[in-house]
This record gives C-alpha cells, sequence and structure tokens, in this order.
C-alpha cells in the first residue's frame, strides 16, 4: 500500500470559508475524506501549519520513508528558500500543488522555491489539483 502525505501550508486551514471565488466553498476535511474514500489502497495522510519551520521539520521527518509528498506551501512556496533547501534534501519526491493558476495571480506568485527540486507542479486545477498529484504517485 503506497503511503502518501499531504503538507499544506498558511492559511489553507481556512479553505471553505477564505475566498471561495478561488479556493471553494469546501473545508479540505471534506474534501480529504472524499479522496479517503475515493483512494482505498492508499495509506494518505495529512498535515497542516501556519508555520514555516514546522512545514520543514514534518518533510523532514516523512522525507525518507514515504512514497510521496503533496505539498502546498502557500504563500511559502514564494518566500521559503528553507522549504526548497528541505525537498532537496530529502528522497522522497515532492509534488508541488496550487489549487488556484498562480500565474494568473499576482507577479510575485509566479516565482516558486520549490519547484526546481519538486517531481512535479500541478495547478490551477482547485482541490481537483490534489488528487492528479495523488494519481501521479499511483
Amino acid at each position: 500500500m503506497k503511503k502518501i502525505i499531504i503538507i499544506n501550508g498558511p492559511n489553507l486551514n481556512l479553505l471553505g470559508k477564505r475566498e471561495p471565488n478561488i479556493y471553494g466553498s469546501l473545508t479540505f476535511t471534506e474534501f480529504l475524506d472524499e479522496v479517503k474514500d475515493k483512494y482505498t489502497g492508499v495509506k494518505l495522510e495529512y498535515y497542516q501549519s501556519n508555520i514555516e519551520g514546522e512545514l520543514i521539520n514534518k518533510l523532514h521527518e516523512v522525507g525518507f520513508d514515504y512514497d510521496g509528498i503533496i505539498l502546498n506551501a502557500a504563500a511559502y512556496t514564494h518566500t521559503s528558500i528553507g522549504l526548497g533547501d528541505a525537498v532537496k534534501a530529502i528522497e522522497t519526491p515532492v509534488v508541488e500543488v496550487h489549487i488556484s493558476n498562480t500565474f494568473a495571480r499576482e507577479e510575485f506568485r509566479h516565482q516558486s522555491f520549490i519547484s526546481s527540486n519538486a517531481k512535479g507542479v500541478v495547478l490551477g486545477f482547485g482541490l481537483q489539483s490534489y488528487e492528479l498529484a495523488i494519481q501521479s504517485f499511483l
């Protein structure tokens, strides 16, 4: 059984409430329950933090014995060299995910410190971006 973890960064705990025109009205917990029901052959875990160092610590913790990491670092994608370095330092492949199309948003969101060290990037497909990332590991 594949072991995959979704790691979400800052403000993604507000999904369902935060800017529903961009992020939708479904909470991440509701979405995750649907995905777990759909991918019963996958051990799917979830972690969310608004704190950069905690995200780095989680990557270090799971980065050597999981089959895949799905990382939505949110705003830290565009600011955190430390998260990019953490992705580079671990062995588990990482797929960078974004709910919105970051290239259709503000210019500062066009840069990622994670992409160059990721297995791939999925963005702009709403919460389905996470499912596409899961499928890339199967």
